[in-house]
């Protein structure tokens, strides 16, 4: 898939991210990880999703150890207070992730419960706090993974909102799940299957802010259906990046 895209996949950080392999809980840990590189030795490689308390109070070395092989690498963070982010983030630089990754696109019951995750879609200026307070504690990348909105927010506005605050504060990547979230009613593994994929609005996106990479997540799971879905979209977003689910 790498060589779908006419700039080869390196974002403006530097880290190539043509191809990326999605967090996965319960699935992708250090083990799964190593797996995944020997069948894909340049993907971005991301952790289980992990909460700032896990990392503040389980101890940091559980979910942070890993091999060298591994990289390049991105630690996914969940969480909604900016000085718990802010010292899970400090907590971690020692071991070196390229990239932190915080979670603002899982819908999951028990994700809402500890207000973080897609939830989070709804106060803009709050995750903007988040990445701010996260970027003042390492000099890595800091992403933001989400939705193209939740419930009844409409994929427009409230998505433009979103991604403007966001890259205000400091996130110049966007790992775009090209469909909404909702919050009641639906199970996690449902909220990957409906509503349906828009990947056009992830298109106008990438048209209306060239300055960000915005990488297409959701329904590609093969090198074919990826060529199917990016090749009508146009030179923009043909530029940008796919976030895998799966090799």
């Amino acid at each position: 898939m790498k060589n779908l895209f006419k700039n080869n996949g390196i974002c403006a950080d530097g880290l190539d991210r043509s191809l990326c392999v999605a967090p996965m809980m319960d699935w992708t840990d250090r083990h799964c990880r190593y797996f995944h590189r020997l069948l894909a030795p340049q993907a971005l490689l991301f952790t289980e999703m992990v909460t700032a308390e896990a990392i503040l109070h389980a101890g940091v070395d559980r979910f942070c150890q890993h091999d060298a092989r591994e990289h390049p690498l991105a630690l996914q963070l969940g969480g909604s207070e900016p000085d718990r982010l802010a010292a899970a983030v400090r907590a971690v630089e020692p071991f070196g992730f390229d990239e932190i990754n915080l979670n603002v696109g899982c819908p999951s019951p028990r994700v809402q419960s500890g207000r973080f995750g897609a939830c989070l879609m709804a106060e803009p200026e709050l995750v903007a706090d988040l990445v701010g307070a996260m970027r003042a504690q390492t000099d890595r990348p800091v992403t933001v993974k989400c939705r193209l909105g939740i419930d009844d927010m409409d994929p427009e506005t409230g998505l433009d909102r979103f991604v403007d605050a966001v890259a205000d504060a400091g996130a110049q990547v966007i790992y775009l799940h090209a469909r909404k979230a909702w919050l009641n009613g639906l199970s996690p593994k449902e909220n990957r299957e409906v509503p349906p994929l828009d990947y056009g609005r992830a298109e106008r996106l990438a048209r209306r802010r060239p300055d960000l990479d915005i990488i297409l997540n959701g329904g590609l799971t093969n090198r074919d259906m990826t060529k199917a879905v990016l090749q009508p979209l146009g030179s923009d977003i043909c530029r940008r990046h796919v976030w895998a689910r799966s090799l």
